[in-house]
């Protein structure tokens, strides 16, 4: 018997180390949580092509190590928007038929090798055509139509089911919600199909939207997608509407349709009434394939919609059945991917810019290089956890990219390029415009100054939001006159505005008297603004123009909201923690508190004047939780509905609680919480009825 010499002596045996496998595990948690911030939290963290490369490094590994297969790999399944906290009210329905991602390249050679192997793998006999497409760049959508009416509109999830957003989707005009049964040409309309397309955010809209967001000082979205895909997701219709989405279908598929081709498909649905986009052509060669896909490489950057490649179809939906799928993806379709265009430049200096909230955004100002038809010279670096991320140094050759094609963004250090000795970037200490050391909460990622009352872009940036279009619409309280009445020590706060003479105005360089009275006739005129942009225009920190209309019509003036405990407060929808913590420390400050009475002694509105009585008290008190999802209102609806019949509405389940309204998908949570207490459960029907 061989004596094992290190059984007693602590020594254990060592596992070789396996690269390969190391690899692969890596490779699919830097994939799983690229995917989970793609599509969740529309907040990507690489682009498409770091992930469409790290995927197929997968792949190739998973190929050679058959032995490391694994079912929950990325590989072998798309990335999924699932909303996570069904709460939220969107009902998940079973997708009909798989909702598949597509396989992609970037090269122009793998579009030549696809062509040739779904070729040889077709009859030599039969034609082949190629259905080349734009890929749009917004949010996957299935219509489903029964009966010729709109019946739902799912997301496409997890491939298998999918949100049902369909009150979102109602909201864009270029979606058709009733079909006829017959075209005036007398083509009948099948009764029952289902259309597929996608979601997007105009580029327009898109701009309009940032600017605003950067107004509010909120994060800015990267993209039209992730603007779009966020804004899918709301549960405000009147929020959606607003942003103006649209919609452009591209495939057509249920038992009833009865074309036997792709193009045949897309030019029905155009006379049916849906958007299908004008650029599509069938190709019957390679050569065609090709010569489509340079045209828009270029052409497309005059499209009013976000485009990032191009799509071929098999045209021939029996040729489609028999070239099948893979785990994840249809083997008769393959995306290309244009390259996203990026120049590489000398950075010059970075600046620090200090926001009417006191947070300090660092700007890369860097020698002027031509990107997409633009001269690019400026380029946001978020924060300092940003700057850290790229190691960022004293003139640092660096790589810029346009974001969506519009946003200037610094994606990488050309190492290679670096001066030796080359110092650090240091996010500053305190702040640059006043001197007052930073502050950075735990939970955000953005440094602060916390010296509201005397730093000077605080104090401009604030009368300046003051006065927008939005919020007070004082006309002539722009930029330049707002520094000049600053400087010269008129104003130095939002109250001042409502003290400034005549006389101070006309001892001005280049004032005159048409142009003072003009602006003390718009000061005037904005005592006249409702209690919602008042309670806007005041600034408090995270509260855009859509929670104050919200904190508003719930609190209905600025007495009682100012009385809000946190739960009150975020009982309000959109309300969360950071927004309900942020109200509670502004109105805790004696100095606000000191403006605020100003503000109402110069006669600001600071009440709504719109009638919201109780209609009948049949609620009597009644403190009442909503959950679930419904049929004849909308959760927003119910909660006014509670309000005119004498209820209260309460975020959170306790043995306070009266009942619970609740609807279809009602939060397990809550369910569970409520038996424990024993709260009583109301339906939407028994609630109505209560009611009526």
């Amino acid at each position: 018997m061989q004596l094992d010499l290190f059984s007693n002596i602590g020594f254990e045996e060592q596992t070789p180390a396996d690269p390969v496998k190391e690899r692969i595990q890596t490779l699919r948690e830097q994939l799983k949580e690229a995917n989970d911030r793609y599509y969740i939290d529309s907040q990507p963290i690489m682009s498409d092509k770091d992930f469409d490369d790290k995927m197929h490094e997968l792949e190739k590994l998973e190929q050679q190590r058959p032995d490391l297969f694994s079912s929950d790999s990325p590989t072998q399944h798309p990335g999924s928007d699932l909303s996570q906290n069904t709460e939220k009210g969107f009902k998940q329905i079973y997708h009909r038929y798989p909702m598949l991602s597509l396989a992609n390249t970037y090269s122009e050679q793998e579009i030549k090798d696809w062509y040739r192997r779904v070729i040889s793998q077709l009859p030599q006999q039969e034609k082949v055509e190629i259905v080349a497409e734009l890929k749009f760049d917004g949010l996957s959508i299935s219509l489903w139509y029964e009966n010729r009416r709109l019946a739902h509109a799912l997301t496409r999830g997890d491939g298998t089911r999918g949100d049902d957003v369909i009150e979102n989707i109602k909201t864009i005009p270029s979606i058709p919600q009733q079909l006829p049964a017959v075209l005036p040409n007398g083509e009948q309309i099948p009764e029952n199909f289902e259309i597929r397309g996608e979601v997007l955010l105009p580029w327009q809209e898109f701009e309009r939207l940032n600017q605003e967001r950067l107004e509010n000082e909120e994060p800015l979205f990267a993209n039209p997608r992730n603007a779009a895909s966020g804004t899918l997701k709301l549960q405000d219709p009147n929020i959606v509407r607003q942003r103006k989405l649209t919609c452009y279908l591209y495939y057509l598929l249920g038992d009833e349709v009865p074309f036997g081709k792709h193009d045949e498909c897309l030019r029905a649905a155009a006379l049916w009434g849906f958007q299908v986009a004008k650029s599509i052509k069938t190709c019957t060669s390679l050569e065609q394939v090709m010569e489509f896909i340079n045209y828009w490489d270029v052409e497309r950057k005059n499209l009013p919609v976000a485009t990032d490649g191009i799509v071929l179809k098999i045209n021939d939906f029996a040729q489609q059945r028999q070239l099948g799928f893979t785990a994840k993806s249809p083997r008769w379709a393959i995306a290309y991917k244009f390259p996203a265009e990026k120049q590489l430049t000398q950075l010059e200096q970075v600046t620090f810019q200090v926001g009417r909230t006191g947070i300090v955004t660092p700007v890369a100002n860097l020698k002027p290089v031509q990107l997409s038809g633009t001269i690019v010279k400026r380029a946001t670096l978020h924060n300092a956890d940003f700057i850290q991320s790229l190691d960022l140094r004293e003139n640092d050759f660096v790589w810029v990219e346009k974001g969506g094609e519009i946003i200037p963004k610094i994606t990488a250090v050309e190492l290679a390029k670096r001066q030796p000795m080359a110092l650090p970037i240091q996010f500053p200490q305190v702040c640059p415009e006043c001197g007052t050391p930073l502050r950075r909460n735990t939970d955000e990622a953005a440094y602060f100054c916390p010296n509201e009352m005397s730093c000077p872009p605080q104090i401009e940036g604030r009368i300046e939001h003051f006065a927008t279009r939005k919020a007070m619409n004082i006309e002539g309280l722009g930029e330049q006159n707002v520094h000049l009445l600053v400087s010269k020590n008129i104003i130095s706060n939002i109250a001042d505005i409502y003290s400034i003479e005549k006389q101070q105005l006309l001892a001005l360089d280049g004032w005159q008297e048409l142009s003072a009275s003009n602006l003390l006739n718009a000061i005037e005129e904005s005592k006249k603004v409702p209690f919602a942009r008042v309670l806007f225009a005041i600034g408090i920190r995270f509260v855009g123009e859509t929670t104050a209309k919200k904190l508003a019509n719930h609190f209905r003036s600025l007495e009682v909201l100012q009385k809000a405990s946190k739960e009150e407060l975020m009982a309000v929808e959109d309300v969360g923690e950071q927004i309900a913590d942020s109200i509670i420390a502004y109105f805790g400050k004696e100095e606000n508190q000191s403006l605020l009475k100003r503000l109402e002694v110069a006669g600001l509105k600071f009440a709504t004047t719109e009638t919201n009585a109780v209609t009948e008290n049949k609620l009597n008190g009644a403190k009442v939780v909503i959950s679930g999802t419904f049929s004849h209102h909308s959760r927003d609806e119910y909660k006014e509905l509670i309000e005119q019949y004498g209820g209260v509405n309460v975020s959170s389940v306790s043995a306070k609680t009266t009942f619970i309204l609740a609807g279809e998908n009602m939060g397990p949570q809550k369910l569970e919480k409520a038996r424990k207490l024993g709260v009583k459960i109301i339906s939407e029907d028994d609630f109505l009825q209560m009611i009526s």
